[in-house]
């Protein structure tokens, strides 16, 4: 059974630089509908079952939805392949994210263990509509990133990812050695691969210190995900605690989401959008109310946005 999409209509291809609102696929980042879990938890695997949190993301809108392995790896286990397969088919839910990768670029134990998790994402991905694998950059390394040695993984990794369709992003965090899309745009300009970029967060931009105008300086090539989410105006504790437990909606915080919007869009990314709300409080909601509510806070940030010209509309 083949999931990948049919090969676009001539139609399709000429206005695939045209949209407006109504053509913005929304994905529910893992922890945005997680539930009572969060990144380096004892357990990260959701308390809520698969099948409801697909049916919940599906009659909300939602048309893709984010993983951590741990997790995934449960379901399919409890489930088999077949049955967690068709839960995605049955609730609209066209895309799966799977996070996250580290230590892709590292010697020795940790490498050889990020080369077992890596091969398990591309098994798992194998038989499910995955278009993206997320890793981070050096994470909670300090100093300069070893761009040589994350260039030469990078590239072994694109090239396993390949045949099956799979973008690997690199997310920069202000807690990594990949701190912003400078460093970021080190590891593939001129590597030659086509199925690897990054991954602009709203909250990473804000953090680190960067806006708007750096998203405009991104060759199209490289921005090959994204992610929205807002944050609060002071910084609580350092990044990491900051990022774990005080994200907020969009449109909540101190982030000047439309404008980052736009300047994505202008630089040409059509892909679908990340919704990631990592938050002490959001994590609390019953799940309708929690997948409602992050879907219409991140419509809503769309609202101000210039949409390329749409010729048929």
């Amino acid at each position: 059974m083949s999931w990948r999409e049919p090969e676009r209509s001539l139609t399709a291809r000429k206005r695939e630089d045209t949209m407006n609102i109504k053509d913005i696929e929304l994905c529910a980042s893992y922890w945005t509908v997680s539930g009572d879990t969060y990144p380096g938890a004892p357990s990260e695997i959701s308390p809520f079952p698969l099948r409801d949190r697909a049916e919940v993301c599906g009659r909300v809108g939602w048309r893709a939805m984010g993983f951590v392995m741990d997790d995934i790896n449960a379901a399919i286990a409890d489930l088999g392949m077949p049955t967690v397969r068709s839960i995605f088919a049955d609730n609209g839910i066209r895309h799966v994210e799977l996070e996250f990768l580290v230590d892709w670029h590292l010697d020795g134990e940790r490498r050889q263990a990020s080369d077992v998790a890596f091969d398990r994402m591309l098994e798992v991905a194998a038989d499910l509509p995955v278009p993206k694998i997320k890793l981070g950059g050096g994470v909670f390394e300090t100093g300069e990133p070893d761009i040589p040695a994350m260039r030469a993984a990078m590239a072994r990794l694109c090239e396993k990812a390949a045949p099956l369709g799979i973008d690997l992003v690199i997310e920069f965090l202000p807690f990594a050695s990949i701190n912003t899309i400078e460093r970021g745009l080190q590891v593939f300009e001129g590597l030659g691969v086509t199925n690897g970029g990054l991954l602009v967060d709203t909250w990473h931009i804000e953090r680190g210190g960067m806006s708007g105008a750096d998203i405009r300086k991104m060759p199209k090539q490289f921005l090959r995900a994204v992610e929205l989410n807002d944050a609060a105006h002071e910084i609580t504790g350092d990044f990491f605690n900051d990022s774990t437990h005080h994200r907020a909606l969009c449109g909540e915080g101190c982030i000047d989401i439309a404008s980052q919007i736009q300047a994505i869009l202008d630089v040409g990314y059509r892909g679908y959008w990340g919704v990631e709300v990592i938050s002490a409080v959001h994590r609390k909601l019953p799940l309708e109310i929690a997948a409602q509510r992050a879907f219409d806070t991140s419509m809503a940030a769309f609202e101000p946005v210039t949409f390329p010209a749409d010729e048929a509309a």
